[in-house]
């Protein structure tokens, strides 16, 4: 299987006070901040438990995501990813925790939005070339396993698929013990290649 379409989540830890409007003004300066890369932003704070606020770009989504009542950094994987299943899960990890990491540096959010690095949702967004069954689970859990013990480094994890054939392919890994966003990105390295 070909993993295309990729989505990462990273959640926000507990309390977060911080309203879903706030992020709309830092998106539109990391709009103006870049030469293009950013494209718009979509906001959905009226929905409840829905996609929040959408930072829109040309290869990948980044948004404040509260679906299923938990907000969390969403980075959405649009443009065609090159190289091994394991490659790519490994920049797109890399790339959402860059994005935590920026967002949480934010001068605005500092000391108010923390997220939890023991927790990490993967999505593929093609239920086509990848059906939410158990046979998808089976074949890709030792890439989601390899890259994981690779992210989580010497830290014990569990992966649990969430098998609902009306759902999107998903794979929610927990970790035993919490790490900073800066580790897990050195914990990848800085080339996708040899994950």
């Amino acid at each position: 299987m070909d993993l295309q379409k990729l989505s990462v989540k990273f959640f926000v830890e507990q309390p977060n006070d911080v309203p879903l409007a706030d992020f709309i003004d830092i998106f539109h300066g990391w709009i103006q901040a870049t030469d293009g890369v950013y494209h718009d932003v979509a906001d959905y704070s009226h929905m409840q438990n829905g996609p929040g606020i959408v930072l829109v770009a040309g290869e990948a989504d980044v948004s404040i995501d509260e679906t299923g009542g938990r907000r969390g950094l969403l980075y959405g994987q649009k443009a065609r990813l090159t190289g091994t299943n394991r490659e790519k899960l490994c920049a797109v990890f890399r790339s959402a925790l860059e994005n935590c990491r920026r967002l949480a540096n934010e001068p605005t959010l500092k000391g108010k939005l923390n997220f939890s690095f023991d927790e990490v949702e993967i999505t593929v967004n093609d239920r086509l070339s990848v059906p939410n069954t158990n046979e998808s689970f089976e074949l890709l859990k030792p890439d989601f396993d390899a890259v994981a013990a690779r992210l989580f480094e010497k830290v014990n994890f569990a992966s649990r698929h969430k098998e609902d054939p009306g759902q999107r392919f998903s794979v929610a890994i927990s970790a035993l013990k919490p790490s900073s966003c800066d580790a897990l990105i050195a914990n990848l390295g800085a080339e996708a290649k040899g994950c």
